[in-house]
Order: C-alpha cells, then sequence, then structure tokens
C-alpha cells in the first residue's frame, strides 16, 4: 500500500481561512453507499434517524501557541512557543527558534506567566511554569493564542475570532492542542433539535495532538507509526453505545478524534469497554471497524492518515470519487471547512 495512493490535487482556492457563519450553514456531502448528495449540516436533521448515536469529543483545545522573550544581560530575543502536551516534569512544546534556547533559562510570555526550561532535546523543550491549576489556566488564556493549523498559519495569524471558532460548543475537557474539527459545525440549536427528534449523544474525551498534522514520511504507509493521544471513555459512555448496538442503531463518531478512541476501547466483538490512556491506533485500507457504522468528518490533506482513515471506511475506489465531487463541486477543505457524512453500504 503506498502513499501515492493516497495523494490528489486539491486547489488551494478551496483551503477555508475561516468557518461558515452561522456553524450548522456549512455544505455537508452525504455519501450513502453508492449515493452523494450535496446537503448542509443542518439538513442532518432529515438524514439522522431516531435511535442513531452521536459520538462527541469533548476536549477543549488549549491556547497552546504563545510569544515570549528570554533575556541574557542586556540582549532580549523574541521566542515563539508551541505548547504540545503536559508531562510529570513540565509541559513538552516546540520552540523557535529551538537552537538558541538554553536549559535553565527563563522565559516570559506575560506579567502574570513565565516558564523555565528544564530540558531540550533535538526536536523540543520541556518547559516548567510558574504557575499550576486554574492560576495556571487563567494566566495562558490571557497570554496564548488559538493553535491553529499550519495551513492556516501560513495564511494568515490567529485571532480573538478563533477564541470561537476553533473550539466546540460542546468543549468540557482541556488538553487538546488541536480542534476536533467536525464537531465545530454543530450548534446548541442543531443540538437540541437533533435530540427532539430522537438522536442521542455520547461524549467522550481525546485531547488532539500536534501530531495530527505530521505528515507520512515513508512510501509504505503500513509502516507509518502514528503519534499517541491520550483519551477516556467512562463506563457511562460505552454502556450507551453499547446499548445503542444491540437496538440496532447506528454509532456515528463525529470526527475522526472519536472514531479511532472508540475503536480502541472496543474489543474485537464490536463491545465497548470503559478505557483511558493513550492510544496510536493507525486505521488504513484492510482495518475492520468493530464499532463504527458511519462517520461525520471534514475533508483532509492529500496523503494524510485521514484520508487513509476514511478509505478504510468506504473504499479506495469510493474515497477517490467523493473526494473528487467534493473538489468538483467547490467543497472547502480542513479544520475550517465544509463537512461530510459518509455512510458505507453495510450500514444504510
Amino acid at each position: 500500500m503506498k502513499l501515492s495512493d493516497f495523494d490528489f490535487d486539491l486547489p488551494e482556492a478551496l483551503i477555508a481561512t475561516r468557518p461558515a457563519k452561522p456553524r450548522t450553514s456549512a455544505r455537508l456531502l452525504l455519501a450513502e453507499g453508492d449515493r452523494i448528495d450535496d446537503r448542509h449540516v443542518n439538513d442532518l436533521l432529515d438524514i439522522l434517524r431516531p435511535g442513531d448515536r452521536l459520538v462527541l469529543n469533548n476536549t477543549r483545545v488549549l491556547p497552546a501557541r504563545l510569544f515570549g522573550t528570554r533575556q541574557r544581560g542586556e540582549a532580549v530575543a523574541k521566542v515563539e512557543i508551541t505548547l504540545l502536551e503536559p508531562r510529570p516534569t513540565g509541559w513538552r512544546a516546540l520552540a523557535k527558534p529551538l537552537r538558541k534556547v538554553q536549559v535553565g533559562e527563563l522565559i516570559r510570555f506575560s506579567e502574570r506567566l513565565s516558564a523555565t526550561v528544564a530540558g531540550k532535546s533535538e526536536s523540543d523543550l520541556t518547559l516548567a511554569f510558574d504557575l499550576t491549576g486554574a492560576d495556571f489556566d487563567a494566566a495562558l488564556a490571557e497570554a496564548g493564542v488559538m493553535p491553529l493549523p499550519p495551513y492556516i498559519a501560513a495564511k494568515r495569524a490567529a485571532d480573538d475570532q478563533d477564541r470561537t471558532d476553533y473550539q466546540t460548543v460542546f468543549a468540557r475537557h482541556s488538553g487538546a492542542v488541536a480542534a476536533p474539527t467536525a464537531s465545530l459545525h454543530f450548534d446548541e440549536d442543531l443540538l437540541k433539535a437533533l435530540a427532539a427528534k430522537g438522536v442521542e449523544f455520547t461524549e467522550v474525551t481525546l485531547h488532539v495532538g500536534a501530531g495530527t498534522f505530521l505528515p507520512v514520511k515513508v512510501e509504505d504507509v503500513t509502516t507509518h507509526k502514528m503519534h499517541a493521544e491520550w483519551g477516556r471513555v467512562t463506563a457511562a459512555a460505552a454502556a450507551e453505545i453499547n446499548a445503542t448496538k444491540r437496538a440496532g442503531g447506528r454509532v456515528i463518531p463525529v470526527g475522526t478524534t472519536a472514531l479511532r478512541l472508540i475503536e480502541s476501547a472496543a474489543d474485537e466483538g464490536g463491545t465497548l469497554h470503559p478505557w483511558e490512556g493513550e492510544t496510536a491506533i493507525f486505521i488504513y485500507p484492510g482495518y475492520h471497524f468493530r464499532v463504527t457504522d458511519a462517520l461525520m468528518t471534514n475533508f483532509h490533506l492529500p496523503k494524510s492518515t485521514l484520508v487513509m482513515l476514511v478509505a478504510a471506511l468506504m473504499g479506495e475506489d469510493r474515497i477517490r470519487r467523493i473526494y473528487a465531487h467534493a473538489i468538483a463541486t467547490g467543497y472547502r477543505f480542513f479544520s475550517y471547512g465544509d463537512s461530510s457524512l459518509l455512510i458505507p453500504e453495510r450500514s444504510t
């Protein structure tokens, strides 16, 4: 299975740098079996059935990009930091420029927030912040900006609007440095209307890491090693999803992060279990889905692990036709782009 099998030409103009307003007005490509329909997210009210269960990732994105200064004598230099994940010894982070930062140095981000460089490798730093708990969260909220994906950040800087746009309406547990972007299309009104129709919801947590943007660098994709991300499926969440399966309802993760988490927590027989820890599950064609019946997801980068995942769900030829249709009809791609609802033949 070659990396080139998952490549396609994407016009630059289709990369979205701002989301649709309102959220539910985004376009929705409905691929059900062999059929493709052009709809909108608010059409989910007509598409979904009573008894369907949407699985939502309730992670909260941290304003993880920080701009600070370090000082040596009279010389003051700027440093850009992107937080990656908390560790017992401090926060693992990327730095620009990494080469010039030294262990033991103090980096100041605001009057309230600073950190000491506690460790350094060839690729990242460990930062020990001077605040913890709620004090750290409050200071980070003031000093940090949203860590927009590279393909948006290359076109414009993050601003205050991104603090709302790049966060789901059901974000609860802080820890992500990238948004579960399929979930950005929901607002409170749509959630309430779906619930009134009989669609059910289960929340899980997967803290999306910056590794989600790392390119695949091997030609034989089966040898690719995924980044690990921390997640949790509670006993209540597992019970809800199992009950839907027993009742004949469809389990539909909203986003590849929710899908990867519930597939990690399921046994080979398709029963979901309470689960907590790191998952590095890599889903590509040939994978047998244990729990997932359909998937709501945005449109992904060429040659990415996420394109491989949707190809595993729908079939490689089918996903090529879906993406060709999306490009030909002007769907907007990536984090702030339009969405799709992918329902493989076995779930119709």
